[in-house]
């Protein structure tokens, strides 16, 4: 058995940005520094606005967080008892480009810095790609060269732009996705920039988390998963405590339109869920089952969600039998990202 770690993340630097071709370059994001409530910050200043660049784990080396050292990332991996990590995104959490050319500018950028990265060390990092989603059709040839650099699931947020998840205009992401065997990673983040704004003073837990939440709830709603039965989907940094409240108001909603909601839920619908290790597991596997949960340190950051120690910790707890602890930890992260 390996350990797979299915949420860890990179902190983009400047490097980040030296994918741009010449004529995008004048959409480079900048580093700019603020002083909020007496305490400096950096920030990210993309397409005129200002994206965090806190919230970074000091418990990581800048050099490992921002895969600028990838044998010193590799060594603290080893000393966690992690083989393998999928690595997520950092700055696009966040809504960032409102212009289309910027977006793809972006995306471009982040994901040839990825494959060109994650290259060096291909046994120990897979990566997820992020599309351009303001265009749809350089979304899906992104989707295919990133395929072939090595990403192994797509990023999305639970709110993208002013639309929800289970919006027809994703769909043919989602057919290319299940063409190309790749899964649709809906990590917490929120792409909406106006439901960001609103709850900009919160604690972030309505910005980014419920938005997660809500994407479950309506991709089964509206019956996404049976439109494309061969695409995978990934519900990434939102616990796995919420499902069983979740599969209760929407088996009520079912039955009040004459259906009947499926039993083992996740299983029929491909849908994989990270849980944390002070969620109440022996509860929610009840109504997850035990293929389609995985777990993830949120390696580099510094929130609620992160826990370096998670896997190990898992390992070490015995709350699990062997054989739903080995699912966890290997089969289920690889049936999920498909390596």
């Amino acid at each position: 058995m390996q350990a797979i770690d299915a949420d860890a993340h990179v902190i983009e630097s400047e490097g980040t940005w030296d994918y741009m071709e010449e004529a995008e370059r004048k959409y480079r994001p900048q580093i700019v520094s603020s002083t909020v409530s007496g305490e400096e910050k950096e920030y990210w200043l993309i397409d005129g606005r200002l994206v965090p660049r806190t919230n970074v784990g000091k418990d990581t080396l800048k050099a490992s967080r921002e895969m600028g050292d990838i044998e010193a990332r590799l060594r603290h991996m080893d000393e966690l008892g992690i083989d393998i990590q999928v690595l997520y995104p950092t700055v696009f959490i966040f809504p960032g480009a409102r212009r289309a050319e910027v977006d793809l500018a972006l995306c471009r950028s982040y994901n040839r810095w990825m494959a060109a990265v994650c290259g060096k060390a291909p046994d120990r990092f897979r990566w997820i790609m992020v599309p351009p989603l303001l265009s749809m059709d350089k979304a899906l040839e992104e989707l295919r060269l990133s395929k072939k650099s090595g990403a192994c699931g797509i990023f999305m947020r639970g709110l993208e732009g002013d639309r929800t998840l289970s919006d027809s205009y994703f769909f043919p992401l989602y057919e290319e996705a299940s063409r190309l065997d790749m899964p649709v990673c809906i990590h917490s983040g929120n792409g909406s920039f106006t439901h960001y704004d609103v709850f900009n003073n919160d604690s972030g837990f309505t910005q980014f988390k419920l938005a997660v939440v809500g994407a479950f709830h309506s991709l089964i709603f509206h019956g996404i998963p049976d439109m494309f039965p061969k695409l995978r989907f990934g519900i990434i940094e939102v616990s796995s405590q919420w499902l069983p409240y979740v599969i209760h108001d929407l088996a009520k909603r079912f039955q009040r339109r004459g259906e009947v909601l499926k039993e083992n839920l996740l299983q029929k619908n491909r849908i994989f869920v990270a849980c944390q290790t002070d969620d109440d597991l022996s509860y929610v596997l009840q109504y997850a089952g035990e293929d389609n949960i995985v777990i993830g340190s949120d390696y580099g950051h510094a929130d609620t969600s992160t826990e370096l120690e998670a896997l190990r910790k898992l390992q070490q707890e015995g709350k699990l039998g062997k054989h739903v602890l080995n699912k966890i930890l290997d089969d289920n992260p690889r049936r999920l990202y498909g390596f």
